[in-house]
């Protein structure tokens, strides 16, 4: 049994149900769960290892729930930084299909750090290219290095341009193929149990890469074996014509059409759901993967947020691909949150002097990062900081220029102000950042590796 004390924490956010609040706060953990929350006087005051946190602000480790972590090697082409979502892609996927199992191991840790660094702590990466030998498995043995929790969607495209499908032939895959894979995947790696650092997730990349065939099979096996569901749907304006011509249905109604309605399903960016279908995500338990930084980087949409919030649905936050955000600075990606839907509410005749719920407020906003993200992900031993939950959790010292005038409202002051790298971030109660450096990786050497493997793909 190891035990960790977090001590003196100017002010430590729980995120629980009462949402406390704690002025000079603090953890007691024993083997990655938390034991005790409170006041530094009333916990114990000796443990294996002891961090005094004193002028830190200590939250709960936030959650991404859609990334594209190869999309490290791909970040501002010349050729896809002007372009909407169908034409980056269609510039993007000749470059993604020189990709060995290499060029995902570094990217994935590239990806990982930035997450790390931003105060992630556990993440869902949509996986769904496999190029020259390139699995799954390369994904997941990379991020065991960096030691934040995964979330790893098996993704795939089955549905080729010569099928009517927008990626080209030489990316898709067999659907008997990426089944087959799928199931190996789920056998091998997945743990549903409290405290687990790597499940699997079945997700068919979009409506216009996959085929009907496909997403009702990736149904019944993710059923099967209890593991979530996960899809882009709803991005842009380009991918709800290709439903309708394809389909007869909206990317909602065909949801339904293929039984990928439930408390299992996940869909990223939800940009073009209409006002009638929100009830119908409510009512069956979906959630949302909010990318408002991709969204605006390639002029989707603004996501209707604050209406998935009235309705009861699950909202958490994705800095997605990074070759289209062109980051992973998931703190940042809160701000973007809240800006963003200020934006649409303004574009609506919101007044931001309103204190009506159609304003996103800063705590609404990391709300999303953290229990939010946990609810979409199907977890609910991560998102706050609670006795029995893990001890996954960040700190950043709050005299640092970015806060100064701000420290009347810690909390609101790490959404509102410019974001920055977290001093520390510890997932099960290990530290994976420590005083603004990663624990696992020499990051300039990572650097070199990673801008090397980028410049040969782009040179072909």
């Amino acid at each position: 049994m190891t035990t960790l004390l977090i001590k003196n924490a100017q002010i430590l956010v729980t995120m629980d149900d009462h949402r406390r609040e704690i002025p000079n706060g603090g953890l007691f953990i024993k083997d990655g769960f938390i034991e005790q929350v409170g006041p530094t006087d009333q916990l114990p005051d000796s443990a294996d290892e002891i961090v005094d946190l004193s002028g830190h602000i200590v939250l709960p480790g936030l959650i991404n729930t859609h990334h594209h972590f190869y999309q490290t090697l791909t970040r501002a082409v010349p050729a896809a930084q002007n372009a909407n979502l169908f034409n980056w892609l269609k510039t993007l996927y000749p470059i993604w299909a020189r990709m060995t199992p290499e060029d995902i191991r570094v990217s994935t840790q590239t990806a990982l750090s930035e997450l790390a660094l931003s105060g992630c702590t556990t993440a869902s990466d949509h996986l769904y290219l496999f190029p020259n030998g390139a699995k799954l498995d390369d994904e997941i043995e990379a991020a065991r290095e960096i030691g934040l929790r995964l979330h790893a969607s098996r993704g795939s495209m089955s549905l080729g341009e010569s099928k009517g499908g927008l990626p080209p032939d030489s990316v898709v895959d067999s659907e008997e193929q990426i089944l087959l894979d799928s199931e190996r995947l789920i056998q091998r790696y997945h743990d549903p149990n409290p405290g687990s650092m790597l499940q699997i997730v079945l997700a068919p990349c979009s409506p216009f890469s996959v085929t009907t065939e496909l997403m009702r099979e990736s149904a019944v096996l993710a059923r099967k074996h209890g593991v979530h569901l996960h899809t882009h749907l709803a991005e842009t304006q380009d991918e709800e014509e290709f439903c309708l011509q394809r389909f007869g249905h909206r990317p909602v109604a065909y949801m339904q059409s293929v039984d990928w309605v439930g408390n299992d399903v996940w869909f990223a960016h939800s940009v073009h759901v209409a006002e009638d279908e929100i009830p119908i995500l409510a009512e069956k338990g979906c959630g949302v993967a909010h990318c408002p930084s991709s969204n605006m980087r390639l002029a989707s949409g603004i996501a209707p947020i604050m209406g998935y919030l009235k309705a009861g649905i699950k909202v958490g936050l994705g800095v997605d691909g990074s070759a289209s955000n062109d980051g992973s600075h998931l703190l940042n990606e809160a701000r973007q949150a809240m800006l963003l839907a200020r934006l649409g509410a303004g574009l609506k005749g919101a007044s931001l002097s309103s204190t009506g719920s159609e304003i996103l407020t800063a705590r609404q906003a990391l709300e999303l990062a953290t229990r939010g993200g946990a609810a979409v992900l199907g977890r609910t031993d991560i998102g706050s900081l609670e006795p029995g939950k893990c001890a996954d959790f960040i700190s950043i010292d709050l005299n640092q220029l970015e806060y100064a005038g701000a420290l009347h409202d810690p909390v609101a002051a790490v959404i509102f102000c410019q974001p920055l790298k977290v001093d520390h971030n510890y997932v099960h109660g290990k530290a994976v950042v420590k005083n603004r450096e990663l624990v696992a990786l020499d990051i300039q050497s990572h650097i070199q590796k990673h801008n090397q493997a980028s410049l040969r793909l782009l040179k072909g």
